[in-house]
Parts: structure tokens; sequence; C-alpha cells
């Protein structure tokens, strides 16, 4: 099972010293923190996208990139990359050159954003969301799996005889997960193509979780990708850690009531009573973190956001250190422990994925068995050209 932190990348201030960090600073924090979570043996750092204050995330692969050249193990992912708003022809490009870069140490998890006035900036109507999301990625994956492709679709002009450059490496794409906090439509078109499914998982109580999964997993195996519980799943988590109860929330509580997203909301138990947010112990994270498995299944990827609300980088390189030494080496032996030996312990990576070879599922632009026009899940009519 790969375990590993997200970042929003937001620019908060600290409500304790009413001190913002500098864009500069905030980029710079990110970084510590990648390379922390490789030192502590986490797995995997994933970045978001935005494009709008309080963020600084705007270029994913170009921090990606940096990071890479200064980790040697570390996976790098995205918490979103935005397929409603960025070319997909960009985004191929963008992502190949990155697998080159890093040796294959890269995945990427789809996303329409949340944030409404971005779509016009980059000539989208957020009406569109859903449509751009099914669009976008169906083009996506032809350019990643095809030569030469010819396409004609509703939301860009039109492309001849057009091959994406960098050609993934070992010809082989990146594995991509498909991110929703609540819309069925992306559950349903990463369990179309096999990819994985990721829910967010920190805004909503168990019982949405529990129902988006439960939706992916089922259609998952009615596309012919495998029995439910082998589907791909990933969930994020928030957690805030010292010697005792009392003192983390002590801790952390200025900083969740000032949140730019929950604060000034739900008192700070509530919202850990409705949601998996975790403040506490080292043993009471991990007991709660074991935990989403009893409604979300056997899983392959759990992600902690761990740097957000303003809280001082050194204090998130601390919760790095806790999650590496005390949480994370549990966490991994109990999953493995429980899981079945027919389901999944770890998402496909690049070394998986070309060990399948060439003919496997991963190399097909759609599957065989079923259409996303049968489900009434809409889909560009194209015209292919193979070299």
């Amino acid at each position: 099972m790969q375990f590993g932190v997200f970042s929003v990348g937001d620019v908060t201030i600290d409500p304790t010293t009413g001190r913002a960090p500098s864009e500069a600073e905030r980029i710079e924090s990110m970084t510590r923190i990648a390379l922390k979570a490789e030192e502590v043996g986490l797995d995997v750092f994933a970045t978001g996208e935005h494009h709008n204050p309080p963020f600084v995330v705007s270029s994913p692969t170009t921090h990606l990139g940096y990071i890479a050249a200064k980790t040697e193990r570390l996976l790098l992912s995205t918490s979103t990359t935005l397929i409603t708003t960025n070319d997909p022809v960009k985004i191929a490009e963008d992502y190949a050159f990155l697998q080159h870069l890093s040796g294959g140490r890269v995945d990427l998890m789809m996303g329409r954003g949340n944030t409404g006035p971005v779509y016009p900036w980059f000539g989208k109507d957020i009406r569109d969301g859903i449509k751009l999301a099914v669009e976008n990625y169906h083009l996506l994956r032809t350019l990643w799996r095809e030569p030469v492709v010819n396409w004609q679709g509703r939301f860009r002009t039109p492309l001849q005889g057009y091959t994406s450059t960098p050609a993934p490496l070992d010809g082989t794409p990146p594995f991509v997960w498909h991110g929703s906090i609540r819309s069925t439509e992306i559950a349903e078109q990463a369990a179309y193509y096999g990819d994985g499914f990721f829910h967010n998982h920190i805004f909503w109580n168990s019982e949405h979780t529990e129902q988006m999964v439960r939706l992916y997993r089922r259609r998952f195996e009615h596309y012919g990708h495998g029995a439910a519980d082998q589907a791909i799943v990933g969930l994020g988590g928030q957690v805030f850690m010292a010697d005792t109860e009392a003192e983390a929330k002590r801790f952390f509580r200025p900083y969740f009531d000032n949140a730019p997203v929950y604060g000034h909301g739900p008192s700070l138990e509530d919202f850990s009573t409705m949601t998996p947010l975790t403040v506490g112990t080292p043993e009471q994270v991990i007991e709660r973190t074991l935990g989403f498995a009893d409604y979300a299944g056997d899983y392959q990827r759990q992600l902690f956001l761990v740097d957000h609300a303003g809280l001082p980088t050194e204090v998130v390189l601390e919760q790095l250190e806790i999650l590496g030494r005390e949480v994370v080496p549990v966490l991994r032996a109990e999953f493995e422990r429980r899981r079945p030996a027919h389901v999944p312990s770890d998402p496909p990576t690049h070394a998986s994925l070309v060990a399948a070879g060439p003919d496997s599922p991963h190399h097909l632009v759609e599957p065989a068995r079923a259409s996303l026009v049968e489900e009434g899940v809409t889909r560009p009519s194209r015209d292919r050209a193979r070299a």
C-alpha cells in the first residue's frame, strides 16, 4: 500500500502570528515537505493545481520536475490536474516529459477543480464541466496511445495527423486517477477505463465516501476490469498529531478555526466527528485510518493533508517525522495483514505497467467490452489514424 502527502499550496496567514508566507516561501516549503516525505519513508508526494489566489500551485509539472531532480524514490503525483480547463494536448506533452525526467516516477489525478471563475479565464464554461472532463480525458488517452491522431470533438479545434511528443516513457502512459468529491459521473469514468478512483475524503462523512467508492467498484466490475474489491481506490485524509489529544487540539484549533476552506463553520470537535479529520495522538490516527477500510474496502493509496491553513513549515516537517516513524509503519503492516490475497496491495506503477507488456488493457484507448455512449455518458466522435 502506498502512503504519502498532498498539498493544495495555499498561502494562508498564520493565525497565531498574523503573518503569511510569501509565494516564494510557500513554494520552498512545499519542496521541503516533498523531500522530507522521501526522507521519512513515505511513497508519494502530490501537488494540487490552482490558478487563483491564495494558491501558488499553477505549474505542477515544473515543481514536480524540480523535486524529481532532488529525489530518488519518491513517486510524484498530483492531487488535481485540471482536465477541464487545461488543453489535453499540453497535458499529454507535459506529463510524458515529466515521465522521462523522473524515470517513470509519475502518475496523476484528473479533477475538475472547485473554483468557478477559473473556467472563463481559460475560455471554458463551468456548466460544461462534466462534458469537458469526459471529452478531454478521452483525447488525452488517445494522444498517449496512438502515434498519429485525427480528432474532432466539441470543445477544441480538430487535430489532423498530430503526434504528441515526447511519447510516453517506454511506450507506457502514466497511470491515472480520477478524483471527485461528489460527481458520480467521474466515478463512472474511472470505472469505465479501469483507472484509479480517488475520493478526497476530507469534507464528507463516511456514508458519502462509502457510496461513491461503492459505485466506482460496482461499475469497475461491470466493465470487466476485475472483481469490485480489486478496483484501485485512493483516499485522502487530514491529521494533526501531538503526544496527547488535548495538546494536539490546543495547537491546531486556531488553524482550524481560521482555515480558508472550513474555518468559521462547525467546531473542531463537530468536524472531526462528521469527517475523517483526526486531531490527536499517533495511536488515534492509526485507529481512525484503519477504520477507513471498514466502509471503503481494501484500498491502495492513502494521502494525508498536513500543510494546510497556515501551519508553520517546521511544524509540518515534525508531523511528517511522526507519520514516517510512528504511524505509517503500523498502518502499512496492519492494512496488508488484513488484505485478501486476491486484492492488489499497490496501485499500478510505471514498472508494473511496463512489465504487463504492450498488449495489456492499460494500452487500450478504450475498453473493448463497453461503451460510454451505451451507458449514457457522452464522448466525442473521432477518426483515428494509426501509423
